[in-house]
């Protein structure tokens, strides 16, 4: 069954036995308007032995997530440049290409150096270059850099190809012998490790703003409660032990306040805990169920989910008090909200008819009365979390009876299936910008 508390009683329900129609294990493309495109050339590389990462793959991938540009296949490549001045430009006009990406890669006493160049194929001009150095073992993390520098010279928009992802995985081995696991990886699934294992369910990860702290909850000892938890050093801190729910905790922008749901006092309501005088404060007080919050840019507004009307919807309200408003009125369920960066866009889960056609949705908060728009073709989606730059999210859906992560750009033309560790994924929580 679909609990209508979806992120904080999931526990509850844990989604077992939901049976939904198989997403196609491809990339998906639409849209009016054509993503850009533009040539990742295989970089040149000076060693003698095979790299395990291909840099220009990972770079034209991280484009391609965004849905705004749209990588040349290699195999169409009429010519393979590593530098400037090898670049036929009309090789590359003839296949459509706007852009063209070149660089090498060459050892130098144990490290890497890659140095790259972007250009502008009709002008011919160039538009970004610049070096990076590290290790063998850091270059997925170098090609993350290229493609950050390359997307923000192109559209003005800082990268988010160098962030994180959190998510939760549940491997079930017997019908009372389940294994949890909190994950970290890049934000495209690659390179996970493993936070937290546990024997009992753990829910609702959360990265702090500084990109060093997260947040969850965790059953042991067979009820919920809140931790934080130091991603470098492993240390933890309990920071809720209230009898009844202890939930869905969201971080404040300054990363000194947590907000969560707490039913110690009969019903579930929002709180928000100072975590340096652990002061709560209560900032909900309705019959009806309140939960997820999320917290505006501004420190002092969360937005929730709520049954108040009769139905789940999104609602807003100032943590010093006053009454909450309404933000969702466009079908007759809306869960889990989540904004992008400018607070211009709504992501959440969307229903418009029926019992089971769950979906992720964007709704302008910039044009009042906007209807939301579907980003997700599954049914039973959940647990959206957008990229600091608004560009793409990741949502929980099920795939061939499996729960997978499911990346989508929000301009809609790019979705596809994020690989994760094995077991029933759920749960994920994109990062900050980290340094």
């Amino acid at each position: 069954m679909i609990n209508i508390l979806r992120g904080l009683l999931v526990v509850l329900c844990c989604a077992a036995g939901l049976a939904v129609a198989d997403e196609k294990n491809i990339s998906v493309t639409g849209g009016a308007n054509r993503a850009i495109p533009i040539a990742v050339v295989p970089f040149g590389w000076q060693g003698g032995t095979v790299l395990p990462e291909d840099m220009a793959d990972i770079i034209g991938n991280d484009l391609r997530n965004t849905g705004m540009y749209e990588p040349i296949p290699r195999q169409n490549m009429i010519s393979l440049p590593t530098q400037a001045s090898e670049i036929i430009y009309r090789d590359w006009q003839a296949l459509g290409a706007q852009y063209v990406l070149v660089g090498s890669i060459a050892p130098t006493g144990g490290r890497l150096q890659v140095q790259f160049a972007l250009f502008n194929v009709a002008s011919q001009q160039q538009v970004a270059a610049g070096n990076v150095a590290g290790t063998p073992d850091q270059l997925r993390d170098m090609a993350h850099h290229v493609a950050d520098q390359s997307f923000e010279k192109l559209t003005g928009i800082k990268g988010a190809f160098s962030t994180k992802m959190l998510y939760v995985t549940a491997e079930r081995f017997s019908v009372n012998n389940t294994r949890y696991t909190l994950q970290r990886s890049d934000y495209d699934g690659a390179r996970g490790v493993t936070l937290l294992q546990s024997r009992e369910p753990i829910l609702s990860p959360r990265y702090a703003p500084d990109g060093r702290r997260i947040a969850y909850v965790s059953f042991e000892q067979r009820r919920p409660r809140i931790f934080v938890q130091h991603i470098d050093t492993g240390r933890r801190e309990q920071i809720t032990n209230f009898q009844g729910l202890n939930g869905a905790p969201a971080w404040s922008p300054d990363g000194n306040r947590l907000a969560f749901v707490l039913s110690k006092d009969g019903n579930p309501e929002i709180y928000v805990m100072n975590l340096g005088s652990r002061q709560l404060q209560r900032v909900t007080n309705h019959y009806a169920i309140d939960t997820e919050p999320f917290w505006g840019k501004d420190g002092q507004t969360l937005y929730f989910t709520s049954d108040r009307a009769g139905k789940p919807q999104i609602y807003k309200q100032n943590i010093a008090g006053g009454e909450a408003q309404r933000v969702t009125f466009i079908g007759n369920y809306n869960a889990n909200p989540k904004l992008s960066a400018d607070e211009k866009m709504l992501v959440m889960i969307h229903r418009q008819d029926g019992f089971t056609n769950f979906k992720v949705a964007a709704q302008d908060l910039t044009r009042s009365g906007s209807a939301p728009r579907i980003l997700s073709e599954t049914s039973l989606d959940d647990s959206p979390t957008v990229a600091p730059n608004g560009t793409m999210l990741i949502y929980a859906t099920r795939q061939q009876g499996r729960g997978v992560l499911m990346l989508v750009s929000t301009n809609g033309r790019v979705r596809l299936p994020i690989p994760t560790a094995q077991g029933d994924v759920r749960e994920p929580s994109w990062s900050p910008y980290l340094n």
